[in-house]
């Protein structure tokens, strides 16, 4: 009886992927929605085709702590895309990989949230990211990896380079 590892099951749908995009470019194309509604004070609740999750400040930011706050979702969002993106690379490079871990830490400067000094973005101004591969590679054939998560990951992209924006203001 053979299992499925779950390397083998990467490597599996990274070649099924690309081998469906090579019959159809289109198929490489899609469009991600998340819904989001105002909840209780400055909470948000938010779905994404079947999940549903909930975003809130701290009571010192109007809210009831009762979620992590924007940028702390957003910073998660970014360690949970990089998890992906080592995973798939690392069975694509076939680099054995048992364990990711990851910290992100971002500096914030209320100021520009707040308005009080214009010249401060609202955003971080600095993200500093560790990341712990645990396996029995090379340090030569982890940096090699981190280098194609670094091309690739998505929510990296995100916080490295502007998106064009276009916002659509619909009133009741």
């Amino acid at each position: 009886m053979s299992t499925t590892t779950p390397e083998h099951e990467l490597t599996r749908i990274v070649e099924s992927t690309g081998q469906a995009i090579d019959r159809d470019v289109a198929a490489a194309r899609l469009t991600v929605l998340v819904t989001g509604r105002s909840t209780a004070g400055v909470a948000t609740d938010l779905s994404a085709r079947a999940h549903t999750w909930r975003v809130d400040e701290p009571a010192a930011l109007g809210g009831q702590d009762a979620a992590a706050n924007p940028v702390e979702a957003a910073l998660g969002a970014f360690l949970a895309c990089q998890t992906v993106t080592y995973r798939f690379w690392a069975a694509r490079l076939g680099v054995r990989l048992d364990d990711v871990r990851l910290e992100a830490e971002a500096d914030l400067d209320v100021r520009g949230f707040f308005g009080l000094d214009e010249s401060t973005r609202p955003g971080f101004g600095a993200l500093r990211v560790r990341v712990r591969l645990v396996g029995p590679e090379t340090a030569e054939r982890y940096a090699e990896l981190q280098a194609a998560v670094d091309a690739h990951c998505p929510v990296l992209d995100l916080f490295a380079n502007p998106t064009p924006v276009t916002t659509t203001l619909i009133t009741d």
